[in-house]
């Protein structure tokens, strides 16, 4: 057996400290300090964060905005103004995106074309958070 000596225990203790306080990374929830919000539907908010050029060839400018779906809502179904990517950052929604039906859960992530049509409804029991990346032409 190996004699442990006061540096040892010291070296341990610290390593065994660092090791307590280190948490995974994690997504944060959006700060509803930051962005425009506008209501686009009952119980369905839009929080747009802003637009910058984009260098994706085929596309000129990207943005962020978040749809904040409270339980029971839905979206109406318009056609997509522009390709998208979109990512449940919290909560879980069915999705119906021309003929097929999906759950996206946390963490899950789509695309969307030009003119697609699609329509979400939050069919659960917390708030969902739908995180799009347009991209515009």
């Amino acid at each position: 057996m190996r004699k442990v000596d006061r540096r040892s225990v010291l070296a341990m203790g610290l390593a065994a400290a660092s090791a307590a306080m280190v948490q995974p990374a994690a997504a944060q929830p959006a700060d509803p300090n930051v962005g425009t919000e506008t209501t686009l539907y009952p119980g369905v908010v839009q929080r747009a964060y802003g637009e910058s050029p984009s260098i994706i060839p085929g596309f000129k400018t990207v943005s962020m905005r978040d749809i904040i779906m409270q339980p029971g809502s839905k979206t109406m179904g318009p056609p997509m103004m522009n390709a998208m990517v979109c990512h449940i950052t919290e909560g879980e929604l069915r999705v119906v995106q021309e003929d097929k039906t999906f759950t996206a859960k946390k963490h899950f992530v789509w695309t969307c074309n030009k003119d697609t049509k699609e329509q979400s409804f939050n069919d659960g029991n917390v708030v969902a958070i739908m995180r799009i990346t347009d991209l515009k032409t």
